[in-house]
């Protein structure tokens, strides 16, 4: 743990606001435990509300000058960026998992998110491109620009948590805005760990301070105060539904702008047609992977009746072979929970299920025994429900997996879009015919719908986001970056005339 903490420059008691330089904060003491082996691996003074407006005033000034900076020029700073962090991805990968229990190819997996997106960034400053349209006045042009649109707030959850930031400051950062995150209170070292290197790149190019800002604390104070801030323009933020309609209503009170990524239910339809073998593999990943607490994580599984025992019978065979354990050690393949919350609220939803009926294939149980003691290691559940369980309408983030038949492909498309949440969606199938009716008008209604892969891993270079009380928002790639603009329509006159639109006339006899 030390070693871990040393190679990425954290010691001691940390500061909790940063806008180029280390603010002194007067905030409450954060305790940093990792889920691991529940010990104490850092201490972060949280941001008081001087600290939240030096941070504010700093990145609106920084602002003023750094939106005047072309925008290609700005992609080479976030291409600097992206060497950085791909010169460190080992370690910030080990401080991912040490601070929130992801094994190591998943905690390095996401700093190499953050390396692709910096990299898909940087080709993106070049292409900020605006539309020219035919104006119906003879001697005009008429064309649209996209113009910065000022500091942004970033709002991160603890399942990913650099990625996430990244996904958003990064083309946040070629769009010319400014940059303010709030990470979670859960895993604060990894942002403090980043910002520092993110933050030497900037001061290495004689940059402004207030580019690059960060404001550790709690949502009551930290992330109220800058969901009010009119002064911020837009807020993304990333975690649940609950957190999300807060988000949502406050900064529309003030008439401000939102991406909202919040919860995932995400559903994989396994048809008679499909090839198990491969739809096993990726449900284990899709249910499995960060120990369950993905967005995008595989929670249902709706499959044809005729080929339910095979499938169900080789997910046991691989869930009986997951290592669990130190996320920092080969080959496991799941870590701890976050926290002990994460662990009741899954035993909850166990007890529901058999209450309803439901039927637990296999595993559910919180495991005993050395690291195990600790009480933040579950074995992942596979349960039969039934389609009309409430339960399978909510989010529970832990690795539990519903298993629900189905007779005919019009009956499991409507189990897929039966709940409140619509991000993610996968269809296993060799048949074109179902294949194509999944991603058609009457398919899937969630913002990500795939063929042949699971539902978790997305691609940076897809807009990522999800309908419904998933939030509408979307990040990362696509045409994602015009989220983090102001459209300007521009009309100019060459003529000597001035005629109006509509043929409207207008003049004094």
């Amino acid at each position: 743990m030390e070693e871990i903490l040393k190679k990425v420059d954290l010691s001691g008691e940390e500061q909790g606001a940063y806008n180029g330089s280390w603010v002194t904060c007067d905030g409450t003491a954060l305790d940093c435990v990792s889920p691991i082996d529940m010990k104490a691996i850092g201490k972060v003074r949280c941001a008081d509300s001087n600290a939240c407006e030096q941070i504010v005033k700093t990145a609106i000034y920084a602002f003023k000058e750094w939106r005047m900076v072309p925008a290609p020029k700005r992609g080479d700073i976030v291409r600097q960026i992206g060497n950085t962090l791909r010169a460190c991805k080992h370690d910030l990968g080990a401080l991912v998992s040490l601070e929130v229990g992801k094994i190591r190819a998943e905690g390095e997996g996401e700093i190499q998110e953050m390396i692709d997106i910096c990299d898909y960034a940087v080709g993106q400053s070049r292409m900020l491109y605006g539309l020219s349209m035919h104006s119906e006045r003879s001697r005009h042009r008429m064309y649209e620009q996209w113009h910065p649109i000022g500091p942004v707030g970033v709002i991160t959850s603890f399942n990913f948590p650099v990625a996430v930031w990244a996904w958003n400051a990064m083309i946040a950062l070629i769009a010319g805005d400014t940059v303010i995150w709030k990470p979670s209170s859960k895993a604060p070292l990894c942002a403090i760990a980043t910002m520092k290197l993110a933050g030497g790149v900037l001061k290495q190019n004689g940059l402004p301070d207030g580019i690059l800002n960060l404001l550790v604390g709690s949502g009551d104070e930290v992330g109220q105060s800058l969901i009010t801030d009119s002064r911020i323009p837009l807020i993304s933020a990333t975690g649940s539904i609950p957190m999300g309609r807060h988000v949502g209503k406050e900064v529309a009170s003030r008439l401000g702008r939102t991406i909202l990524e919040l919860g995932g239910n995400n559903a994989i339809i396994v048809s008679k047609d499909a090839d198990l073998d491969l739809a096993i593999r990726a449900i284990l990943f899709g249910a499995v992977g960060t120990a369950g607490q993905r967005c995008t994580t595989t929670r249902r599984i709706i499959v044809h009746s005729s080929v339910y025992r095979k499938l169900v019978n080789g997910l046991i065979n691989a869930y009986k072979q997951i290592k669990i354990g130190n996320p920092l050690e080969d080959g496991t393949l799941m870590g701890p929970l976050i926290d002990k919350k994460a662990v009741d609220d899954m035993q909850a939803a166990i007890a529901d299920i058999k209450a309803l009926g439901g039927e637990i294939l296999f595993g559910g149980e919180v495991l005993s025994g050395g690291l195990f003691d600790t009480g933040m290691y579950v074995r992942p559940c596979i349960c039969k429900v039934g389609a009309e369980f409430p339960i399978i309408k909510e989010e529970i983030f832990a690795p539990i997996l519903y298993i629900i038949e189905y007779n005919n492909f019009e009956e499991a498309v409507r189990y897929n879009n039966e709940v409140p949440q619509g991000l993610s969606s996968s269809v296993f199938t060799e048949n074109l015919g179902e294949a194509e009716a999944f991603l058609s008008h009457m398919g899937s209604d969630c913002g990500i719908a795939n063929v042949n892969i699971g539902t978790s891993g997305a691609e940076i270079g897809g807009a990522f986001g999800g309908e419904k009380e998933t939030g509408g928002g979307r990040e990362a790639g696509s045409d994602a970056w015009k989220l983090y603009m102001r459209r300007q329509t521009c009309t100019i006159n060459w003529s000597k005339d001035l005629p109006l639109a509509q043929g409207i006339r207008f003049e004094i006899e």
